[in-house]
């Protein structure tokens, strides 16, 4: 077939036939372009089957391809075209069927149009994915046929531009039908407040391949994520929310393949309404579906919320000589930004391509999806995957932008959690801080501060005081609170904490890219030695820095996210980029719980999180004003240096490696949900970061009469009961770089008469 364009001749490619169906298609009727997708339901006469809508703007023809178990497809056009959306209704076809469009139009790939029927695509609608891109061992490498172009074309920088027509259908998943009517009327959600929250982000496979308690079979899985076992340790540790990283349908990319890996992380959507069906212990023929929601039903039982990190800001087409899988066959100028040359993309993702959210139909397709995944998957929130892509307008980052504005005014999205990864890696995309109220963000400037200051990389404390105190800096504004800023010390991407105090450099040998791959802006410390090491002094001082980076965490005001197995020494072995390690590498090591010396880090951790559930002072859902809240009330935040003075102005530019930060409890501004002045402890936080101990003396009058030694992060273990007390102005020692935690004693009040 001649594939070149007529003012850019190029060499032709071999023409492949395609394989004719198998069957006589079906009766089609014309059916309805509401809503997209496949949905079962009765048609005319009450009889049974299936209507499919495509939005397909720029196709000259579609044809629905529906397999038998033996592959065999039947291949059937769709007539019907209602605003650029091919429809009909087909009798007969109940759910498990496995189906895939062919989308007509020209080839032009100078012009962005580039229509290929010879491939299989993938209803950007379908509810359940079968089969994978890359069939067999799921590790070799992406077949030719699943590329719309010629890739193996001897000059690479025009192969893009030559089709390639051998049938792709024999190499790629086929969307699955599915029939579900779930009410969820046995659910209830647990609506957990925003400064009540603490997130646990975890990936499913990770979290339950290795657990010894959950049976074989149920590893890796969504049933897995279900069982007592894992959900108890999640009670245990008191977390109200679980993270998950990405669970739509996703694909592997070729040079992973390649290599015999494969893309762990899962940050390479192809099928934004379906859960990816390798962590399916069900089957993938729709069974994934409900066993989705059974894990969400048995989070919820637990009082844990589920909250999906989505990635719309690009799919895994990647850029023109990435595969045709989906929305490149369909309608690639309509999904896709495309760049001034549109035989390119506009790329904001580092992943090839960007997708068009300003234009409507992309804009319905996420917000259809999310809303799918709250109301029929029984979701909480998302976390957005580099979000500010998504709040681009024409090219700019637009806290205006169609995105942003109908997320605000949506009845139902408005009402979840939405986290943004508030960057990209284009032009103007670091927007920290400026989302708008109805968003939290990950706070990275909490991240980088809390790192440097216990490795003693910071000049003076002000940044510090900023981020242990809600970001006002960052959030303050528009009505913003504090729990607008997801505090983290490490996520998914990047060392784990363990390696934070472990590995000055990483180590990404395993993940061949020759250690090229990943951050080197680690900011972080080993404690003397590079990796892991017998030296008992440098292991303990590493405990102890695990200790402090954790204590101030879950002290500091906004809301804590934890990564799974950090509260128990979980290592990657300096690997920073753990991104294609399916192995154990990558999953939690389940039998750190059994060792004494990690069990203490995995105590500590909960009863943290204990403290912050108890005391309000510490999960505040206003800002610090720093001034009395009444008459006779003591200022609701008050900062002192090292010697136990009060901050002036001019210590917050001093270098110091010790501060203190004194929580009211008699000054929250915030009432109980009968309208009664909340009141709790106060607390005066100990933070020294300086490698000598250093003497500390406590405020007198009016802060305390007294204070109760409530934690101590030198030790080991913890006492659950009440610590030592000390009197005002006493000088209290502050071992080399620890966190002192202490709960300051009312003055006695006045004998009435």
């Amino acid at each position: 077939m001649v594939t070149g364009h007529p003012a850019a001749p190029g060499p032709l490619a071999h023409s492949v036939h395609v394989r004719p169906p198998a069957g006589l298609p079906p009766e089609v009727w014309p059916g309805s372009p509401q809503p997209l997708g496949a949905r079962v339901r009765n048609g005319p006469g009450d009889i049974p089957g299936t209507n499919f809508a495509l939005w397909a703007a720029g196709a000259e023809g579609v044809e629905l391809c529906l397999f038998d178990d033996a592959g065999n497809e039947t291949r059937c056009a769709l007539t019907e075209l209602t605003h650029e959306i091919w429809h009909g209704f087909v009798p007969g076809v109940t759910a498990g069927q496995r189906y895939g469009y062919r989308v007509h139009g020209r080839w032009d790939p100078w012009t962005g149009a580039r229509w290929n029927p010879a491939k299989l695509l993938l209803d950007p609608y379908a509810r359940a994915v079968d089969g994978d891109f890359a069939p067999g061992t799921g590790k070799r490498p992406v077949p030719a046929e699943c590329y719309a172009h010629a890739r193996d074309w001897p000059d690479q920088d025009v192969a893009d531009t030559v089709r390639d027509d051998r049938d792709s259908a024999p190499f790629v998943p086929k969307g699955v039908v599915v029939d579900d009517r779930d009410t969820w009327a046995d659910d209830r959600r647990p609506k957990t407040p925003w400064a009540d929250s603490v997130i646990y982000e975890l990936h499913v496979r990770g979290f339950t391949r290795a657990h010894p308690d959950i049976p074989e079979e149920l590893r890796g899985t969504y049933a897995g994520l279900a069982h007592p076992a894992a959900v108890d340790h999640l009670t245990r540790l008191g977390v109200t929310a679980v993270e998950l990283l990405p669970v739509h349908q996703f694909a592997h990319e070729d040079h992973l393949l390649r290599r015999g890996m494969s893309n762990y992380w899962g940050y390479n959507s192809i099928g934004y309404f379906a859960p990816h069906a390798a962590y399916s212990a069900a089957g993938s023929r729709g069974a994934q579906v409900g066993e989705f929601k059974n894990m969400v039903r048995a989070l919820h039982r637990a009082g844990i919320e589920v909250i999906l990190d989505v990635v719309y800001n690009h799919t895994a087409e990647a850029g023109q000589l990435g595969p045709t899988l989906s929305l490149r066959g369909i309608d690639n100028s309509g999904y896709y930004r495309l760049g001034e040359d549109p035989r390119y993309y506009a790329d904001y993702t580092g992943c090839g391509n960007t997708l068009h959210v300003v234009q409507p139909q992309v804009l319905r397709l996420i917000t259809d999806s999310l809303r799918y995944w709250v109301q029929e998957m029984g979701v909480d929130g998302f976390r957005f995957d580099l979000a500010a892509a998504l709040a681009r307008s024409m090219h700019d980052v637009d806290m205006l932008s169609p995105f942003l504005a109908v997320m605000a005014q949506d009845p139902v999205l408005r009402r979840v959690k939405l986290i943004a990864e508030p960057w990209d890696v284009g032009n103007g995309g670091y927007q920290v801080g400026a989302f708008p109220p109805l968003w939290t963000e990950w706070n990275d400037r909490y991240r980088d501060t809390v790192r440097d200051y216990w490795r003693g990389a910071v000049p003076d404390v002000r940044d510090l005081g900023y981020r242990l105190s809600g970001s006002s800096d960052l959030y303050a504004w528009g009505g913003r609170r504090p729990y607008a800023s997801v505090n983290f010390i490490t996520a998914h991407d990047g060392f784990t904490l363990r390696d934070l105090v472990s590995y000055h450099g990483k180590h990404n040998e395993a993940n061949g890219e020759e250690n090229r791959d990943g951050t080197d802006d680690n900011r972080s410390w080993n404690c003397g030695a590079e990796g892991e090491t017998e030296d008992r002094e440098v292991t303990a001082l590493r405990r102890r820095q695990l200790r402090n980076l954790l204590t101030t965490l879950l002290l500091s005001t906004g809301v804590p996210m934890l990564v799974a197995g950090d509260e128990m020494g979980r290592t990657q072995r300096g690997n920073n980029n753990a991104y294609c390690q399916d192995n154990d590498l990558s999953w939690v090591d389940w039998a750190l719980t059994r060792d004494p010396a990690w069990r203490s880090l995995l105590d500590l951790t909960a009863r943290l999180i204990r403290l912050r559930r108890d005391h309000p002072v510490l999960r505040r859902r206003a800002f610090f004003s720093g001034r009395p809240q009444g008459p006779e009330g003591l200022r609701d935040l008050a900062w002192f240096t090292g010697t136990g003075q009060e901050m002036a102005e001019s210590d917050w530019y001093a270098p110091s490696l010790t501060l203190g930060m004194y929580l009211s409890g008699q000054d929250i501004p915030q009432r109980d949900d009968r309208g009664r002045p909340v009141t709790d402890d106060s607390f005066l936080v100990l933070l020294h970061a300086g490698a000598e101990d250093a003497v500390f003396p406590l405020p007198g009058a009016p802060w305390a009469e007294g204070y109760e030694l409530v934690l101590d992060t030198t030790r080991e273990d913890q006492a659950d009961g009440p610590g030592s007390l000390h009197a005002p102005g006493e000088g209290i020692t502050l071992p080399a770089r620890s966190v002192l935690l202490l709960r300051a004693v009312p003055p006695t009040p006045a004998p009435e008469g």
